[in-house]
């Protein structure tokens, strides 16, 4: 069963990780899709191809979602190409991680930037497509980090916090449009970057996640299906946590 048959999705950030199985997941179940991400790499190419060999309508944007300007510029090129924007989701995120007594000014602000402003800019640039629609559903990547905090992450529990209080007042303004938000709050998910970690780091943390296991990129891209379609036509203005258990 596709779930998001004849559905237009814009994913930004997309090409690698939480954001390129969303990507393809969301072609699997048959949307047509618009990714993002600032630049044109292999990565970016290849996941063309894979959506591609889904038979489904697709483009790749070089965008900086942290630019309001480049953000505006971009989805009126989508929205031009697609003639919709049923979902949106705000995957673009980036870590500067380090204690507070050692970070930098510019390493808060960059992270706020990407991974907060971010979400304004989009949710500001597809509002009125969506409106016009009288329909859409808004997907935040938020963290379990802006649920519990983490040392030596504070611009980044800060900017994950953040997107909670966005999501929910997103939710308030725009439900009577029957225009949805929600957000996902990963927990210790298997990526490039947490196979980085020690083996004994990695072991600690798995042992406090009840199930047991790391999430999967699947795992988050098969909750964002959930809340993209239709079965969540009653959930806005909720974080649903993917995290196996960890926050509760």
């Amino acid at each position: 069963m596709k779930l998001l048959e004849g559905k237009t999705a814009l994913i930004t950030g997309a090409s690698k990780g939480i954001g390129r199985e969303i990507a393809t997941i969301f072609a699997q179940h048959g949307a047509h899709v618009a990714f993002t991400d600032l630049c044109e790499d292999e990565n970016a190419l290849s996941l063309m191809q894979l959506l591609e060999n889904e038979g489904v309508k697709h483009a790749f944007y070089v965008s900086d979602a942290s630019s309001y300007e480049d953000t505006i510029r971009m989805v009126e090129q989508m929205y031009a190409d697609f003639g919709a924007i049923d979902i949106l989701v705000n995957n673009a995120g980036i870590t500067r991680d380090n204690l507070l007594l050692r970070m930098s000014e510019d390493d808060f602000d960059k992270v706020i930037n990407v991974n907060l402003k971010s979400v304004f800019n989009l949710i500001k640039a597809v509002q009125p497509i969506m409106l016009k629609q009288r329909k859409g559903s808004i997907i935040n990547m938020s963290s379990i980090v802006g649920l519990e905090g983490n040392a030596g992450q504070v611009n980044y529990a800060a900017s994950k916090a953040g997107i909670l209080g966005i999501t929910k007042s997103v939710a308030r303004e725009l439900g009577s449009r029957n225009i949805r938000c929600n957000a996902i709050a990963p927990g210790f998910i298997d990526t490039a970057m947490t196979q980085q970690l020690k083996e004994e780091l990695r072991t600690a943390w798995i042992q406090n996640i009840p199930l047991r296991r790391a999430g999967t990129v699947r795992d988050v891209a098969d909750t964002a299906v959930y809340l993209a379609s239709d079965l969540s036509s009653y959930i806005t203005g909720q974080v649903l946590s993917c995290d196996g258990g960890m926050h509760m």
